[in-house]
Formats: structure tokens, C-alpha cells, sequence
């Protein structure tokens, strides 16, 4: 017997997007699933635990189970832990306010997403999850979450000289040249020096500035490293922590400087997309073995 009901699931679906909805810039999966858990009242399925596996507890499952379709819907956006209320999810909220509304329509685009995928229309999103075992997609996303958080707390306890060279051995593995790094000390606002080609002689000259510390880069900061940039350089600004929206806005706004910023999950995202061109001596900065997952 189905212990998820549409209207249930439907009203999961609409107490993750209220809590989403508040937080325009997302949350991280753990505080998305705490706090619908403080706004709407578990049912004695959702308290109970998994037969099989005791430590588990359904609830979470189900929260994860309900927006798999928001997902494919794409009204929602899960990218190592953190979740995002696109603006179709939000308008899809604003829309339908009946839960069973909210769910049929999910299930609606879960379909057109899974026909354009197989060229199946007939294969449908499922009401009920198993009963003794959590739910596959579940097990993947939580191991994804997992991973990033432990990455993410292995570079930010990076020594910053060493996140420093990591910087210099992701820009060698992309084909640039590192000129210079700066050595431990005040370095002027410049940490690394990289070119297009060998001597330098060809194309722009690329001027890195490294934040690794526990907040976020400020628009004070942005237009300081901006004034040293000369006209034909490119500016690369890296912050473990992000930037403040007003930086980024200034960043994305600059018309006669080139400047790139680069957060820690764009980073991270360079280095598994060029770890294959990084010597071992580099990648000791940050291994990794991928592991692989039967897609749900």
C-alpha cells in the first residue's frame, strides 16, 4: 500500500519551495530538510526507519523522493548540496497553490523530460516509494553531497600558499604559462603571473589575486585588484568564499577590463574537468578517484 499520497507529496514539494523561496540564493540540501521539517507536521511513515536499515529514517528519503520531478521539471536546481529555486519553480509555486495541483503538474513535465530522454511517453514518475530499502536517486545525491562537503572543507583548511600553488596547477593544466607566484609575505595585490604562451610575447597577460580566507570577497576588493589590471591584462579573481552580490554585479558590468571570478565550486569544477592533463606532483594538492553509480 502507497504511503505517499500525491497531496503529500505535493505538499512536500510546496514546503521545500516555501523554505527555497525565502532564500533566493539557495541552501545547502541539510538545512532545506531541516526546516520543512519545522514547518510541516511528519506523519508516522516519515518518522519511521528503514526494516533493513534502522539508522535511516524515511523522511528524509521522501523529501529527497518528492523533488525528483521538480527537478526534471526544472523548477529546481541541486548542485553539490546546495538547492535552488529556479525562476520557473518559483512561478510553478506562485501558480499552483493546490498541493495535488503543484504534483500533477510535476509529474506532467517529469514525463516530457523522461520521452525526450528514452522516447517513451508512457513511463511516469512513481507515487510510493519501497517500503524497505531508501530510494536509489536518494543513495547518489547524498553521496554527492557528502563528497563536496568534504572537499570543500579539505580546501578551505588548505594551507593558503598551498591553495595558492593549487591556482598556479590548474591555470598550467589549461595550457597557460605560470610566470610567477608569489612567495609567502605581502605580494601587492598579485599572486600569480601566467601568459598565453611560453615568452610571453603573445596574447594578454593573465594577473591572478587569490582570497582564501573565511568571507566573502568585497567590491572594495574587486576595484582595487581592477585598478592594477592594465589594459591589455586579464584578470582572474579567485575567493574561496564567493563574492558579495555588489561584486559580482561590478564584476559582470566591466566593459574595458576583462576580469574572471572564480569561486570555490567553479574551481573545483576546472580541476575535475582538466585533471587528466595534471601531473601526480600537482594533483597531491587535491586527489581524487572518481566512483561510479548506476544511474537511477
Amino acid at each position: 500500500m502507497a504511503q505517499l499520497t500525491q497531496r503529500r507529496i505535493g505538499e512536500i514539494m510546496r514546503a521545500v519551495f516555501d523554505v527555497l523561496a525565502e532564500n533566493p540564493d539557495g541552501l545547502p540540501a541539510r538545512e532545506v530538510l531541516a526546516q520543512v521539517e519545522q514547518r510541516l507536521p511528519l506523519t508516522d511513515f516519515e518518522k519511521s526507519t528503514y526494516p533493513k536499515r534502522p539508522h535511516i529514517r524515511r523522511f528524509e528519503k521522501v523529501v529527497r523522493f518528492a523533488t525528483i520531478a521538480p527537478v526534471k521539471a526544472g523548477w529546481l536546481i541541486k548542485d553539490k548540496g546546495q538547492w535552488i529555486l529556479t525562476d520557473a519553480g518559483r512561478s510553478a509555486y506562485h501558480r499552483f497553490t493546490d498541493p495535488v495541483a503543484l504534483k500533477r503538474e510535476a509529474n506532467r513535465l517529469y514525463k516530457q523530460w523522461h520521452a525526450t530522454l528514452t522516447g517513451d511517453d508512457s513511463n511516469g514518475e512513481s507515487t510510493e516509494t519501497d517500503q524497505d530499502m531508501p530510494d536509489p536517486s536518494s543513495i547518489v545525491e547524498e553521496a554527492e553531497e557528502t563528497a563536496w562537503a568534504q572537499i570543500k572543507d579539505y580546501l578551505r583548511h588548505l594551507n593558503p600558499f598551498d591553495f595558492q600553488n593549487l591556482v598556479a596547477a590548474l591555470l598550467r593544466s589549461m595550457g597557460y604559462f605560470v610566470e610567477w607566484i608569489a612567495p609567502p609575505g605581502p605580494d601587492g595585490g598579485i599572486d600569480i603571473v601566467a601568459h598565453t604562451d611560453p615568452l610571453g610575447a603573445k596574447g594578454p597577460r593573465i594577473l591572478v589575486q587569490v582570497k582564501h580566507r573565511d568571507n566573502k570577497a568585497t567590491v572594495e576588493e574587486l576595484r582595487s585588484f581592477l585598478a592594477i589590471l592594465g589594459d591589455s591584462d586579464v584578470g582572474l579573481f579567485v575567493s574561496t568564499e564567493g563574492f558579495t552580490a555588489e561584486a559580482e554585479k561590478v564584476g559582470r558590468s566591466q566593459e574595458r577590463r576583462r576580469i574572471m571570478l572564480l569561486n570555490l565550486e567553479r574551481l573545483f569544477d576546472l580541476w575535475v574537468q582538466h585533471y587528466p592533463e595534471i601531473p601526480d606532483t600537482d594533483r597531491k594538492l587535491l586527489p581524487l578517484r572518481p566512483i561510479y553509480y548506476l544511474v537511477p
